[in-house]
């Protein structure tokens, strides 16, 4: 008999997978970003997107999580990329507001 038949059945079906891969489909419909060709809005869009995806997916760890130094590091991430998403989203209100190079395309 198999060890591992049914290993991924149980697997797909704790409360911690069907949370993570919530977040992977929502981190990842986020960074389905309409681009407009500028590099620079286009980067911090995207990656605002993927630091939420990135928290949600760590506060998942944090709370369901026993092993404790795994926990600790979630909660790093978490406060690091929230950090950067503030910075990012001023970087974005910045760029935003710029009148368009009249040199890009």
């Amino acid at each position: 008999m198999d060890a591992h038949a049914g290993h991924d059945e149980a697997a797909s079906d704790a409360p911690s997978t069907r949370a993570y891969r919530e977040a992977a489909d929502r981190m990842h419909q986020a960074m389905n970003i309409t681009y407009t060709g500028d590099a620079d809005i286009d980067f911090l869009r995207g990656m605002i997107a993927h630091h939420e995806g990135a928290i949600a997916m760590a506060k998942i760890a944090a709370e369901q999580g026993e092993a404790e130094d795994v926990r600790g590091l979630a909660q790093e991430i978490i406060d690091a990329q929230e950090a950067e998403i503030v910075r990012m989203r001023i970087m974005l209100a910045r760029h935003e507001d710029a009148p368009a190079d009249p040199e890009r395309p």
